[in-house]
């Protein structure tokens, strides 16, 4: 009987740790399900947003000559094709041409009344002052007025002076070019098939629609995984006191924070998005609007900006992206594993001079908190920055009006890094709690 107690004890022990690694096991499934989406997720995000940032980016808008000439030339051509004069208008110009007129018989009399040396100069001024009579032709002058003003205004000059007008402004217009004319038509064309939308606003509200329902998915999976976490650390709490399930308990809840940190480190942390809201110009009585012009746009992950700054030509830039995957993915990963074999392995492997350093000693080494205080202290000065920048950028007065928005935000990467780092060092602390339990044990 004494010897079949210990032997159904260490059945149950047994029996208890298989059933705690399928509980866990389907919880790291669960965890691993999660993160898997949210990445997939988080890429189509950042695809769409750079789609979305690409069309409506403010070279292609604002900046573009091609653009402008096209909105000026359909206000210029409206005011052509409206254009009407008025009785003031007519009345001035009467005026004018009267004036000009009265002139024009003066210097004639004035070049007849010229004392001619020649004989045909001194017949025309014989025949001049037979036949003419200036003040005759000063007399007449209004009813010539009246002649000219009435066909120069008729609807056939009028629609004659406008087609004149329009071909004179529409061959300046065609003169006036740019190069972003081909890549906007070459860009936009292969967006609006990638998307199957006919135009640029039906282009804008799918890209939109897609976004906010994404959005919504990556924060669920996100905050899906911290309560994954938060269930394991319950589990712990139960199970505090039952020694002979801590090592199983532990590697397993070294697999979720595996699974944490590829997640937190692949997965979008940072979003940078500046735009120009809305421009209003009022030119000729009319106004030009753009809208939604995107000033600026990044999404970047750990991963990303690691790779950026290694693909850089300069040594500096290289290193710091050395670094950032040393010290924020490698070493942890190596901590991860070093712990694992710790808890589970013979004490030969255990208890090596490498598997304790890694396990206990190289977390001075290990950037990853650091990396989320540097993440956070980068966002709100990027944050402030483009606040202060884009406020400058608002205007309002009687020809101008502009107002910007700044969409830059922390993404679910962020959360995910940060819920690693907390769960790492709550493992840290019942690591040592256990060894230490272990090492009081006779």
């Amino acid at each position: 009987m004494k010897t079949a107690q210990p032997h159904t004890q260490t059945k149950k022990r047994l029996l208890s740790n298989i059933i705690l690694i399928l509980g866990l096991g389907i919880l790291l499934s669960a965890e691993i399900y999660f993160g898997y989406n949210l990445h997939k997720l988080s890429d189509q995000q950042e695809q769409l947003k750079e789609d979305y940032s690409t069309v409506n980016n403010i070279t292609f808008g604002l900046f573009s000559v091609d653009l402008w000439t096209e909105k000026l030339s359909s206000i210029v051509k409206g005011k052509i094709k409206d254009f009407k004069v008025t009785v003031e208008q007519k009345q001035e110009v009467k005026k004018q041409i009267e004036k000009q007129l009265h002139v024009m018989v003066d210097q004639v009399t004035k070049e007849f009344n010229k004392p001619q040396k020649s004989l045909g100069g001194k017949l025309k001024r014989f025949a001049f002052k037979q036949f003419v009579n200036p003040t005759e032709l000063h007399d007449q002058v209004p009813s010539f007025t009246k002649t000219i003003v009435t066909r120069l205004f008729s609807p056939r000059a009028t629609k004659k002076l406008k087609n004149i007008a329009n071909s004179e402004f529409q061959e300046l217009a065609d003169q006036t070019y740019d190069s972003t004319k081909i890549a906007i038509n070459k860009v936009t064309a292969i967006m609006f098939t990638k998307y199957h939308v006919k135009d640029q606003e039906a282009f804008n509200q799918q890209i939109e629609t897609h976004l906010k329902n994404i959005r919504g998915v990556t924060y669920n999976y996100a905050y899906a995984m911290l309560g994954t976490l938060l269930l394991v650390l319950l589990i712990w709490v139960v199970l505090r006191k039952k020694a002979y399930l801590q090592t199983s308990l532990f590697v397993m809840s070294l697999l979720l924070a595996f699974t944490m940190l590829i997640v937190g480190f692949t997965v979008s942390i940072i979003e940078v998005d500046a735009r120009l809201d809305k421009l209003d110009l009022e030119i000729m009585g009319e106004k030009i609007a753009f809208t939604n012009q995107v000033l600026f746009y990044q999404s970047k992950s750990i991963k990303g900006i690691g790779e950026i700054l290694i693909q850089q030509p300069k040594p500096d830039s290289i290193t710091v992206g050395i670094l950032i995957f040393l010290f924020v993915l490698i070493l942890p990963m190596l901590r991860i594993i070093a712990r694992g074999l710790h808890m589970s392995c013979k004490p030969s492997i255990a208890e090596s001079k490498v598997v304790k350093y890694l396990a206990f000693e190289s977390g001075k080494w290990d950037m990853a908190d650091v990396m989320v205080v540097g993440i956070l202290m980068t966002y709100i000065g990027l944050n402030g920055i483009l606040k202060s920048q884009l406020t400058d950028l608002n205007i309002k007065n009687e020809f101008l009006t502009t107002s910007t928005v700044n969409y830059t935000s922390l993404q679910p990467g962020y959360i995910i890094f940060v819920g690693y780092v907390v769960f790492g060092f709550v493992l840290s602390y019942m690591l040592k709690k256990i060894t230490t339990s272990r090492c009081e044990l006779p």
